[in-house]
């Protein structure tokens, strides 16, 4: 529900600020006028739908639709016969399916085929060249088709104005500061977030943080260029994970796939929340982004503003998302009635410009990137069959080229796979103790996994036994022992954790204690830990896992970093790399 006064998302049907009647947002609908012949943005609603320019009836077109470029129209010329000659033509797109003078032609899947990439290269960036620089008619049907939505445009740009300004007062009442961050990806959506956001503020000078992730698009990268320079007084912080490399943590883990996207963990969220630390320390921070509900099933039930720990993936960032009600084609409405700068890979049919390689790219989106990115694209197609021989798929290139490598799930056929399970068994000489399985010696490391559990206190251990002990922050006392355990009739490694004191809860902590366990064991450094720790505590100094003791709030207080619902199986890898149930119990210790 929304207050349309307060500009605030709400449950209730009632604001809880002002009391007003809230309500749902009403959906639009893209309406073609013949007689301008140009696309008219209406609420579904709309009684007597017609153009506002001639007044003429308009007929339903479609849901949602983009502009098609003239370098874009250039390519449909050499995919399918029936798209030559589209130059002086109004040319939309939803897809794979185009409106040319309002009426639809669908594009063939046979003209993807990738076989014919040599052919239709062949001189295509001279002729896209040619129609960009010539394309008169295009600019003509543009400044007709912002000048007949004018009226849409002033409405949403200012209710996302609106929005701005009250967000950013209710995070400043809040939190007593004005943390205000711009995630700027290059791509349209934040293109538009930038501009919305800096004119709702009337501050030219707000932070924006750009990721890149490695894999970029080069227009993405061009483009970020140009727009730093085009806004000098804007604060511009780049982030990057210059610690990892993509393609040998995909050797070592798998590539991502749908649902295993480590990628965004370990080369976006985590860069950017050490740009955030570096700025804010621990501070709060209220982070305006493109999301916007019309692009996905799952970002459709996302929430217009989220603070929620457990929902977000920094813990101590707001986000809020001015165009979330926004279509595609009032964001290129935008774009193109302000004459704003943008990427140029929309410009050749791109629709998203994320990774160049994301396992979320469509056909299409694999067709481009082999057109305009041989290379890069190669490189990958050979990664991918190399991998999928790796865990034994006979079929390997047809697995590769029919993109079963994108639904793949777990980490089957990985040694990896052998680090995110749980071994462990219960200590049958002493009660509430269990000895777990580690793939390398017990050291400092391990024992600093332990400090969200309470004060470290190895001057109380056994020294000849290697003892440390955990006390709890609350009342002082003892809270658990970390012993190495290294058993005769084993070649592996162990640590026994007993849980002192009669407790209750003794289970619950054995559970979050084979959590650290699992850190220990199958860290690959994907930066979620720190991430989702609000205290910035958890940090990777050299290569190692740490947890600053003078920031870390411990469990009673916060215990973030083990908690089920912020961290699953208290380590991402867990997600990524599991194949069978992670706990597994064998035989009973002497």
């Amino acid at each position: 529900m929304w207050c349309d006064k307060c500009k605030l998302e709400t449950e209730s049907k009632q604001c809880p600020l002002c009391g007003s009647q809230t309500a749902e947002f009403v959906p639009t609908q893209v309406y073609y006028c013949h007689h301008c012949q140009s696309p008219v943005i209406l609420k579904v609603n709309e009684e007597k739908p017609h153009c506002p320019v001639c007044g003429s009836k308009v007929l339903p077109l479609a849901a949602d639709v983009r502009p098609v470029f003239p370098e874009e129209r250039v390519l449909l010329g050499r995919l399918d016969k029936r798209f030559q000659d589209l130059q002086d033509k109004s040319v939309w797109a939803a897809h794979s399916r185009y409106y040319v003078d309002g009426k639809p032609l669908q594009l063939t899947g046979t003209a993807l085929d990738l076989s014919s990439l040599e052919t239709v290269r062949e001189g295509l960036e001279a002729a896209q060249a040619d129609a960009r620089e010539h394309g008169e008619q295009f600019e003509r049907q543009i400044e007709l088709f912002c000048r007949i939505n004018a009226e849409r445009l002033t409405a949403i740009t200012a209710e996302a104005q609106e929005f701005v300004r009250t967000q950013t007062e209710l995070f400043k009442k809040k939190h007593s500061t004005e943390n205000v961050v711009l995630s700027f990806s290059g791509g349209k959506d934040s293109t538009v977030i930038a501009d919305v956001v800096s004119k709702a503020l009337s501050n030219p000078n707000l932070l924006h943080i750009f990721v890149d992730t490695t894999l970029e698009f080069p227009s993405t990268l061009e483009y970020v260029e140009r727009y730093r320079k085009d806004h000098p007084f804007s604060i511009f912080i780049r982030a990057k994970n210059e610690e990892q490399d993509f393609f040998k943590v995909a050797a070592d883990i798998g590539p991502p796939a749908r649902l295993i996207r480590w990628c965004c963990s370990m080369f976006k969220t985590g860069p950017i929340n050490r740009e955030l630390t570096g700025a804010f320390r621990s501070q709060p921070v209220l982070t305006y982004y493109g999301v916007r509900s019309a692009e996905s099933v799952s970002r459709s039930k996302y929430k217009r503003v989220e603070d929620q720990a457990s929902e977000v993936k920094i813990s101590r960032q707001t986000v809020a998302a001015p165009i979330f009600p926004w279509s595609d084609l009032e964001v290129w409405l935008y774009i193109l009635s302000n004459k704003l700068d943008f990427n140029d890979a929309y410009r050749l049919g791109y629709e998203r410009v994320g990774c160049w390689l994301c396992p979320n790219n469509n056909s299409r989106d694999v067709f481009l990137s082999r057109l305009y990115l041989k290379e890069q694209a190669g490189h990958w197609r050979d990664f991918l069959i190399d991998f999928a021989r790796r865990i034994g798929k006979e079929d390997a290139e047809i697995y590769v080229d029919e993109g079963s490598w994108r639904a793949r799930q777990g980490g089957n056929g990985l040694q990896a796979a052998q680090d995110v399970k749980i071994k462990f068994r219960a200590c049958t000489a002493e009660e509430q103790a269990q000895v777990f399985s580690i793939n390398r010696p017990f050291d400092d490391t391990l024992v600093g996994l332990f400090v969200p559990f309470g004060r470290l206190a190895p001057e109380l251990g056994r020294k000849i036994l290697g003892e440390v002990i955990v006390v709890d922050v609350s009342d002082g006392t003892p809270l658990l022992s970390l012993q190495p355990f290294n058993p005769q009739d084993s070649d592996g490694y162990g640590v026994k954790i007993r849980v002192l004191g009669v407790r209750d809860n003794y289970q619950d902590l054995l559970r979050l204690c084979g959590y650290q366990i699992r850190k220990f064991n199958a860290c690959r450094q994907c930066l979620k830990c720190e991430a989702v720790c609000p205290q910035g505590a958890i940090r990777f100094v050299q290569g190692r896992y740490t947890i600053d003791p003078r920031r870390c709030l411990h469990i009673g207080r916060c215990g973030k970093c083990v908690d089920q619902k912020v961290l699953p199986g208290g380590c991402l890898m867990d997600k990524y790399l599991r194949t069978k149930p992670s706990a597994v119990a064998f035989r009973n210790a002497s």
